[in-house]
């Protein structure tokens, strides 16, 4: 079961990134340009697919519970970008979660599931905040629903991408190449601060 669903996320990450990219959500859909939103900025390709593998890592309901957190509370901020609600700091939170959550799977941190799925949770709602005022900004309102249901499918698929990456690995007793991949992904995210 495993496998197909990392067969299936790593064809649909393979098939959007490149016929996707830089898509105008006035000329070709927003459900397409949701979609194509998160595959076109490496911090959220980073977070979302560390997401994955540090649930992954914890194992057990943390599989699902924590993804699933991550979209629910990212649509909950796209929501409130929509509605106009301001949030403070947005983009220094979204790339202290490229770090943070890098630092959590290079350290193996396994935290219970609520307490895990509360800290993806935060960060995912500037992720979202994100998406929400760059939509409104370029598109007055029109479409968000579609919109919105692109760019969660693609943060899902992101998600099992890297739990398919964290599942394999863990099987295959290699724990220490998934410590290195969240080195990497905090080091993305130390230079993504300086850019």
């Amino acid at each position: 079961m495993l496998k197909r669903i990392f067969i299936a996320a790593a064809a649909l990450a393979a098939a959007t990134a490149p016929a996707f990219a830089h898509i105008n959500p006035m000329e070709h859909g927003t459900f397409l340009a949701g979609v194509s939103h998160p595959l076109t900025g490496l911090d959220h390709i980073v977070v979302m697919v560390s997401v994955g593998i540090w649930a992954a890592m914890i194992g057990g309901r943390a599989i699902w519970i924590v993804p699933l957190s991550f979209v629910a509370t990212m649509t909950a901020g796209f929501l409130l970008a929509l509605a106009g609600v301001q949030l403070p700091f947005v983009e220094p939170a979204i790339l202290a979660s490229v770090v943070a959550i890098g630092l959590l799977v290079a350290a193996a941190v396994k935290l219970p599931v609520p307490a895990a799925s509360l800290i993806v949770g935060a960060f995912a709602l500037f992720h979202g905040h994100a998406h929400g005022t760059e939509f409104a900004l370029s598109n007055a309102g029109m479409g968000a629903e579609e919109f919105g249901l692109g760019f969660a499918l693609s943060t899902a698929a992101l998600h099992c991408v890297g739990l398919a990456v964290g599942v394999s690995l863990s099987r295959l007793a290699q724990p220490m190449v998934l410590r290195a991949i969240g080195v990497l992904s905090a080091a993305a995210g130390l230079y993504l601060m300086a850019g």
